[in-house]
């Protein structure tokens, strides 16, 4: 009776862990950015929120292209300890004026690579680029790829719809004038734009979201086990 009552506790809570694991996960599923808005003109930090999707293989390279119709003349990025990292500045394709002066070349892309083991599968990294002056006009998109330690290699580059329909692989996203499409639920991703004089945010801990859906997970596996003993209870009540 005590062996069966025993299985039936580790069962109940293992899939309530099972659920608070994996909760966080799917809460911070693909490539975003954070924040997806900025003021035009101005200096801003954005943070790229990378999850390792594969359960086999670590995330081990990470390239972020730059606009080059409308591009930031001035791009830095915060160091990563086990990550090193490359600006790449190219010609654009066309002269580009931006503050009456003609603008030619240009940051086109930021590298970040893996000297370690980089980011294992259940983890996540963030990247945080300083990107200015931001243009004026009504998004710019920062598709990522993805490089695995397997070869395998994820391209977040899809533009999302005004519907606010997320296509399978989204490309991140700065929206400067225009406003974030509404999510499935009509609630909008905007996040307040961040000072650009202010220290670069600290990116120690979890997404709230994430966290209160995985302890949603513990309180599910917490209600498993008091089932089991209610049920213990009333064998024995009944023996």
């Amino acid at each position: 009776m005590n062996r069966r009552f025993t299985l039936r506790a580790v069962a109940a809570l293992a899939a309530g862990g099972a659920l608070a694991i994996a909760a966080p996960l799917a809460v911070s599923a693909h490539v975003r950015i954070d924040p997806d808005t900025a003021p035009a003109g101005g200096y801003s930090y954005v943070s790229f929120r990378v999850p390792t999707e594969s359960a086999t293989a670590s995330t081990v390279g990470l390239t972020i292209q730059l606009p080059t119709d409308t591009p930031f003349t001035s791009v830095s990025y915060e160091a990563m300890p086990g990550w090193t990292a490359k600006v790449t500045t190219g010609t654009l394709p066309e002269p580009v004026t931006i503050d009456g002066t003609s603008v030619t070349t240009a940051p086109t892309s930021v590298t970040f690579t893996a000297t370690g083991g980089g980011i294992a599968p259940g983890q996540f990294g963030v990247f945080t680029l300083s990107l200015g002056k931001v243009p004026d006009t009504g998004k710019v998109l920062l598709p990522a790829t993805q490089r695995y330690s397997d070869g395998s290699v994820v391209k977040w580059d899809q533009p999302t719809p005004a519907s606010g329909e997320e296509p399978e692989h989204p490309a991140p996203t700065l929206y400067i004038n225009d406003a974030p499409p509404a999510d499935a639920a009509g609630i909008t991703t905007a996040s307040p734009a961040p000072d650009a004089s202010a220290p670069a945010p600290d990116h120690a801990g979890l997404d709230t979201a994430a966290l209160v859906v995985g302890f949603a997970g513990l309180v599910v596996g917490a209600a498993g086990l008091v089932v089991a003993v209610v049920a213990l209870m009333r064998k024995r009540a009944a023996a």
